[in-house]
């Protein structure tokens, strides 16, 4: 019997013939044709597998214009054009004699041409940009989750769903159960998982997947998230990616690992500088350093994101670099050699896994092509420095709120380069208009501070 994964490797006839090989094998009914708006969020277009043959010739046109970010109402039309790698039979639907399975798409215009906002076409245009120096990236990224009690109509509450502690078992562990049932879902999906762990914070959790491509890396993200949340409503429970839920505890996280490859080889590693780092990866960081309060509101895309970034919960607020120091915005894991890898810590998962790829790669590759020096590594405790201390040793700050960031944004180069003038201008929109709907709101916290006060 076919498997109900893609085998790497194939071209596009040998793919497609496997693929309805096991749409046969699997008798799958339904396929849904799946893509992401401006923010990231999951979109789908469901047909019936008699529609294959137009589906895989890209012939699906949807309503461009009723996704955010996208068509205006006068240019809507626009076609799926669906990544034959990414097609996946969907474990939770399988019975006997019916399933469903998925791919996820790009958008295209009606010429053929790739639709400009898309952003999994921005960020195709990194990778290209990448390729053309001779570069292929390889992303690994780590997304932190909270699972929180649904109600009877499985909307969230506020209860979490455990009170266990970092890498803390069973019985305290109560998301023990729906991680197992996540990670075989993901693995028939096709994912090679590495870990799974409560995390530190009660409610919290984190499984791995091994990294890939910087595209399949923000296609498996997206599925990720898809697949967590649809496995805890199953046992009554509500998956948030939301980066700060929970005053007073530890945010979620998802820390970005990049490297760039030439010619089969680790370009970031070299065996005789001390920290074992190419001149390359020097560049890599000074980029990054260059750039990210330019790029945290794509990394960082929420009002709540910087509740996430402050001091006390190990979040990185300062940015600086390190070999090793867990309390620096970009770190250097210990493994090197082919392994070798650059992590920056401050991205969290409510963010375009597309978007925020294509702007870490590009500020790298900024680097590189300027040849920017980088910084000396701060392997002291910055959490616990003193203001003038970190001032003494230059190190600033990242933004402190969605609007700071939405404003650096604006004014640096790097998103626009990255992003291009149609997702730049709708992102940079979207985000102006949910921080004003956030500062004319009035929130708990003015009204148990002030109403009877004043």
């Amino acid at each position: 019997m076919a498997e109900a994964v893609i085998s790497k490797g194939k071209n596009d006839t040998e793919t497609l013939a496997q693929i309805k090989e096991i749409i046969s094998s699997k008798n799958v009914e339904l396929i849904h044709l799946q893509f992401v708006d401006i923010e990231g969020i999951l979109k789908s277009v469901t047909v019936t597998v008699e529609q294959f043959d137009d589906v895989a010739a890209g012939k699906q046109m949807f309503d461009g214009s009723s996704v955010k970010g996208f068509s205006p109402i006068n240019k809507s039309d626009l076609y799926l054009i669906p990544d034959y790698s990414t097609f996946a039979v969907l474990p939770w639907t399988v019975e006997e004699g019916y399933s469903e399975a998925r791919f996820l798409c790009s958008a295209a215009n009606p010429d053929g041409t790739l639709f400009e906002g898309d952003t999994r076409n921005v960020l195709k245009k990194t990778v290209k940009r990448a390729a053309d120096q001779g570069y292929t990236i390889s992303v690994g990224p780590e997304l932190e989750f909270f699972l929180f009690k649904a109600d009877e109509n499985g909307n969230p509450t506020s209860e979490l769903g455990d009170n266990g502690g970092y890498f803390e078992p069973s019985p305290k562990d109560l998301g023990e159960r729906v991680r197992l049932e996540i990670y075989r879902a993901l693995k028939a999906m096709g994912f090679t998982i590495e870990a799974s762990h409560h995390e530190v914070a009660e409610g919290q959790h984190e499984i791995n997947f091994k990294y890939a491509d910087a595209l399949g890396a923000a296609d498996m993200s997206t599925t990720y998230k898809w697949v967590v949340k649809t496995i805890a409503q199953k046992f009554g429970l509500h998956a948030t990616f939301m980066p700060k839920p929970v005053f007073g505890i530890n945010g979620s996280g998802m820390h970005v690992n990049m490297s760039f490859f030439k010619d089969g080889e680790n370009a970031f590693y070299d065996e005789s500088d001390e920290l074992q780092l190419s001149t390359e990866a020097y560049q890599f960081i000074a980029g990054l350093v260059e750039n990210v309060k330019s790029f945290a509101a794509i990394t960082n895309p929420l009002v709540n994101s910087y509740k996430r970034l402050v001091p006390g919960y190990e979040a990185p607020c300062y940015i600086a670099w390190s070999a090793s120091n867990r309390s620096a915005l970009i770190r250097i894991p210990a493994k090197k050699g082919m392994a070798t890898r650059v992590e920056l810590r401050c991205p969290d998962p409510s963010a375009n896994p597309y978007l925020t790829f294509a702007v870490i790669a590009s500020a790298g590759l900024d680097g590189i092509e300027k040849e920017l020096p980088v910084s000396a590594s701060i392997n002291e405790d910055i959490f616990h420095m003193t203001e003038e201390r970190r001032e003494e040793l230059g190190i600033e700050n990242l933004p402190g709120s969605l609007e700071a960031a939405v404003a650096e944004l604006q004014n640096g180069e790097i998103g626009r380069k990255t992003l291009g003038d149609h997702v730049f201008n709708e992102y940079v929109a979207a985000k102006k208009a949910e921080w004003d709907s956030y500062r004319t709101a009035v929130h708990s916290w003015e009204l148990d501070n002030y109403q009877s006060k004043f």
